[in-house]
């Protein structure tokens, strides 16, 4: 299992550095976040060291992902929130601030602290098939 020394994900997932342990099997670990953007803010991480999602390989995912259902509806029963956001940052200009891939499960409740900027568009005439079979081609 590939581990970076440097990484304080794969340290937490070794047991060398403690976390709050929600659950854990022999590909994941789920945590509370120490810096939680609301209270019940968890992570799920794989214990085998990757910095983005497109470094995982398809049962890697399949590994860490089958927890999701699971503990968004534990957060939802503990927390009485009446919303969650599941979020993947892939490198630092999308704000992943720790590189190791992490998956955040944050409750949300109306009028609560934590803000998107979705500033939606829109393509120009024939942009968006022209993108989408450029994209089919890296498949």
């Amino acid at each position: 299992m590939k581990k970076d020394p440097d990484c304080i994900f794969c340290k937490i997932a070794a047991g060398d550095v403690p976390c709050c342990e929600i659950c854990s099997d022999e590909v994941s670990l789920a945590f509370m976040d120490i810096s939680p953007l609301a209270d019940g803010h968890v992570l799920l991480i794989p214990k085998e060291h990757c910095v983005t999602v497109d470094e995982m390989s398809a049962d890697q995912a399949v590994g860490v992902l089958k927890h999701v259902p699971t503990l968004v509806r534990a957060v939802r029963a503990a927390t009485g929130c009446q919303g969650v956001n599941v979020l993947q940052n892939n490198g630092r200009v999308a704000h992943q601030f720790v590189p190791h891939v992490h998956f955040h499960i944050i409750p949300r409740n109306p009028g609560d602290e934590f803000h998107f900027n979705w500033p939606a568009g829109s393509y120009p005439e024939g942009g968006m098939k022209e993108l989408a079979e450029k994209i089919r081609k890296q498949l």
